[in-house]
């Protein structure tokens, strides 16, 4: 039933006494008051919506013409590159877009790193995009391995086999999830489903649920100041506030074009980015025979990529030594209450013993994966009185530049061969991301923070 306050006729009149389409719009577009101060960080999250449109556009058109099959992949793929009309463009949109895609995310959630967004009443919001963002690794990896060259292949081998470190359980479950004992047309089919059909739905639940939790409590903005909290007219409506359309449907106009002129140039000018996007291996067929020389995955994994090659049998004390002051210091600090006072000590002495027993090998997927996890318990890491960094003190600013130049680093490595240099470059490398994250519930409290003014800072363009 439409909503009393509106009065509709005509063609939207009859949709309006049947789904409520006017109600929302209302509630998620002309009448959502998002913060009047949002910057150019803020672009980062209409555009995620934008690239997710261009991939399952690309992708449906890719489908049409592309052979889930060992013998054809490879083939209907160049099928579509020189055969069909226009194939060549679909294909480098999708190649260039799931690039793009992790480009953008990335911005988004160091936007949200920068301001304190994941910080109460935000966490949920939080966690569903760290969701999102697992999701994405999941779909980025399987679709890797449909176009069936050569670094498909055996970066598809070298990252099931990891499944095979798993205590009891990893070998069986390596051989389940490929369908054969080695990456084959089984592994191709399976994967070709969760591309298409699995992993796209997860993906766009966690989207829908992300957008609702961040329109139930807000968004956030880069002074950190609730709007909700603040001074209202007398309608209710926050005077720091200004309703999302139409004003920032066209602040992110200007962002879309912005990206589109990009995306464009790569795509006409560069596709492979040097063999960034899209590695000039992978313009082989896949050969079980020949190995190539150097492995590695696309750029957006090679930061975790990089901690699981750089943990060895000695890094693996090097992190159990880091993991054990951090929980002395966070003890002797009091940020351990509850429960968590008798977990720790405990859960420390299970991974002493099994270090004993388990390999290198598995503590580097645990290193890898950890990577990622950590990500969800920021909300409960960072313990600073204020969110945004805007009102930390300076040296938090420097321990934020530290940590963008290591994932820059981390990622660079993980392109690049190993040899002992690297190897210690990134043990270096992985300790300082692991320890931004595990100290940061004493170094958030440390410092002189200056005051959070009441109303958000706005300059208007005049």
């Amino acid at each position: 039933m439409a909503d009393n306050n509106i009065e509709t006729t005509g063609m939207l009149g009859w949709v309006d006494h049947r789904f409520p389409l006017t109600k929302m719009i209302r509630e998620h577009m002309t009448e959502y008051y998002a913060p009047k101060n949002f910057n150019f960080w803020y672009f980062f999250g209409s555009l995620a919506l934008l690239v997710l449109v261009i991939q399952i556009v690309s992708g449906i058109f890719l489908v049409m013409n592309y052979k889930p099959d060992a013998a054809m992949a490879f083939d209907s793929v160049e099928y579509i590159m020189r055969e069909v009309p226009g194939g060549w463009f679909i294909r480098y949109m999708h190649s260039t877009g799931a690039s793009m895609f992790f480009v953008v995310i990335y911005l988004h959630m160091l936007r949200g790193l920068f301001y304190g967004s994941y910080r109460k009443p935000r966490e949920l919001v939080w966690v569903f995009g760290v969701a999102i963002f697992l999701a994405l690794m999941g779909e980025a990896f399987m679709g890797y391995l449909l176009p069936w060259g050569q670094m498909s292949y055996w970066g598809a081998q070298v990252i099931v086999n990891l499944f095979s470190t798993i205590p009891f359980v990893g070998p069986d479950l390596a051989i389940w999830i490929r369908g054969d004992y080695v990456v084959s047309d089984a592994t191709l089919n399976r994967f070709f489903a969760f591309h298409v059909i699995a992993i796209p739905l997860v993906l766009i639940g966690l989207i829908v649920a992300h957008i609702l939790a961040l329109h139930e409590v807000g968004s956030n903005n880069p002074d950190g100041v609730e709007i909700k909290q603040g001074p209202k007219d007398k309608y209710g409506r926050p005077l720091d506030g200004i309703p999302f359309h139409p004003y920032y449907t066209v602040h992110d106009i200007v962002g879309v074009a912005g990206f589109l002129i990009i995306f464009a140039a790569i795509i006409f000018f560069t596709p492979e980015m040097g063999g960034f996007f899209l590695e000039y291996n992978n313009f082989l067929p896949a050969n079980q025979l020949q190995t190539p020389p150097h492995i590695a995955p696309v750029w957006y994994f090679t930061p975790f990529y990089t901690m699981l090659r750089a943990t060895t049998s000695d890094f693996t004390w090097v992190l159990s030594a880091g993991a054990l002051i951090a929980a002395i210091v966070l003890f002797a600090k009091g940020r351990l209450s509850g429960i968590w006072k008798f977990l720790t000590p405990a859960i420390l002495i299970v991974v002493a013993v099994l270090m004993k027993t388990l390999d290198a090998k598995f503590w580097g997927v645990m290193t890898m994966g950890g990577a990622v996890v950590i990500l969800f318990f920021l909300p409960w890491l960072d313990h600073s009185p204020v969110k945004s960094i805007r009102y930390r003190p300076n040296w938090h600013k420097v321990l934020y530049g530290i940590f963008i130049v290591d994932f820059l680093v981390l990622a660079w490595l993980g392109t690049q061969e190993v040899n002992p240099t690297n190897t210690i470059i990134g043990q270096i490398c992985s300790a300082i991301y692991l320890s931004f994250f595990l100290l940061m519930p004493v170094w958030s409290r440390l410092g002189t923070f200056r005051p959070v003014p009441d109303r958000v800072v706005f300059h208007p363009h005049h």
